[in-house]
């Protein structure tokens, strides 16, 4: 074999799969048609969840470093600013859920850490290498790439977007639907005369849901912007003096635009593969599902399948490889509801649509019921995600959960009588027993339901096992 996985597609999905796998040293290649790194805004919203697992990837203060925590946006009616609302409810952080609230960043810097981060595993990102070609067998997969090469891997992913150039080889349907009746179009601008420390929606007091918004992005000049097209606008390159005509109308001329950095022309397109799996080629990101923008769904579902899929990629056992369509396909298609019900919501002029609830953060996704899940009871089941807690270890450091989960490891806990917890540490070995790491506070022994004594199996995704 050339390489163990080839990965096409180098966006947030394909990034976080190829660090799924480089850091536990399994060969990986992954390879993107475009002749440069995207530069753009597009997908600039993570979910408390993404955070979480970012933390695990060990790119999290990278990340908070970059990005920005949501602001509240000014609300300009027939060029008067009339209020200010929040996208999310305050939330402080909790021993159990230390990223409450998402964060703000443009993809672009997203892909960049990832990258960054992809790299010190010594693995880059091969750029103007389209894949062409490829067939399966027993034993592997054969790719040919558009540089003439020809790659023999043990499996293919196709995390290569929307227009999966994979998936239409495999022949898998797209399920779903496009609304050709709304479009928008979507980029980043300079807009002089904006407060950055807000967001900013401008429209008309007779209809206060149609309008423009404008969010500002972190380390650049740039607010990314929303604004509906109107018939026979569709040529984004010329879009600017139209969307400057329409500001102008709503703000009163008080807003200046310049240098559109990035734009897109969007459409309602909510899609799922029907499968997400065939032999030795998988899909993940847009290849597999695309969602509409409303509740910033669709890079962290795609971050997650690559999550869910790189532990299993590199352990290779049949039963582990068969749950990933099963686990990641059922998530795909109830956050497809959540989108496409926030989208009716603003379809419908609901003034409650830009609010944000606990359905789009990913804290509760589960694989209850899955193959990988056994049945069980109480609060927390298998297939739930693994809340953090603090605990003291023997010197007295205080230490997190979610920091003895990080790495590529499964974890084993090992709760006894009274607020004391063992954890174990698998398959590296080392052991921390009961005298050595207390639970502070109960916040352990309560979260996991540790009543007289119980074992917890967590994956290496950070989702439980087995508990018994």
């Amino acid at each position: 074999m050339d390489t163990r996985v080839l990965i096409a597609g180098a966006g947030p999905t394909g990034l976080t799969l190829a660090i799924e796998l480089a850091r536990r040293d399994v060969a990986v290649r992954i390879i993107d048609k475009a002749e440069t790194f995207f530069v753009g805004s597009r997908g600039d919203g993570m979910q408390p969840r993404t955070l979480e697992v970012f933390e695990d990837l060990g790119v999290l203060d990278a990340v908070l470093a970059a990005g920005m925590a949501p602001v509240p946006a000014k609300i300009h009616l027939g060029g008067e600013v009339v209020g200010e609302r929040m996208m999310f409810d305050p939330v402080e952080p909790t021993p159990s859920r230390p990223y409450p609230t998402g964060w703000f960043l443009g993809q672009s810097q997203t892909e960049g850490i990832l990258r960054d981060r992809l790299a010190e595993f010594g693995v880059h990102v091969e750029l103007n290498t389209a894949l062409t070609g490829f067939e399966q067998d027993g034993d592997g997969v054969t790719a040919t790439l558009g540089t003439g090469e020809t790659v023999r891997a043990e499996y293919l992913v196709g995390a290569d977007g929307g227009k999966s150039f994979v998936r239409k080889a495999l022949g898998i349907a797209f399920e779903g639907t496009t609304d050709e009746s709304i479009r928008m179009l979507l980029g980043d601008v300079v807009a002089e005369g904006l407060d950055r420390n807000f967001g900013h929606w401008f429209a008309t007091p007779d209809e206060p849901m149609s309008g423009m918004m404008f969010s500002p992005l972190p380390g650049t000049p740039h607010f990314q912007f929303g604004a509906a097209l109107g018939d026979g606008e569709t040529d984004v390159e010329t879009a600017l003096p139209a969307v400057q005509a329409r500001l102008d109308v709503l703000s009163g001329g008080t807003v200046v635009l310049s240098d559109l950095a990035w734009s897109t022309v969007w459409r309602p397109n909510i899609r799922l593969a029907a499968s997400f799996r065939e032999g030795r080629v998988f899909l993940a990101g847009d290849a597999a599902h695309v969602h509409p923008p409303t509740g910033g769904q669709g890079l962290n579902t795609g971050i997650q399948d690559g999550y869910n899929l790189g532990w299993k990629l590199a352990d290779g056992s049949p039963e582990l490889l068969d749950s990933y369509e099963i686990e990641r396909r059922t998530v795909a298609a109830r956050v497809l509801g959540v989108s496409a019900g926030l989208l009716q919501k603003y379809v419908d002029g609901d003034e409650d649509a830009h609010r944000r609830g606990e359905d789009t953060q990913q804290l509760d996704i589960t694989y209850r019921g899955g193959p990988l899940s056994p049945a069980g009871t109480g609060e927390l089941r298998p297939g739930d995600r693994a809340p953090d807690a603090p605990l003291v270890d023997a010197n007295g450091k205080r230490v997190r959960l979610f920091e003895l989960f990080r790495g590529p490891h499964a974890t084993e806990l090992l709760f006894g009588a009274g607020e004391t917890a063992g954890c174990r540490i698998l398959p590296s070995g080392s052991v921390a027993t009961g005298a050595d790491l207390v639970d502070e506070g109960g916040h352990a022994y309560a979260a996991y339901e540790a009543d007289g004594g119980r074992r917890v199996l967590i994956r290496p995704d950070g989702y439980v096992w087995s508990m018994s």
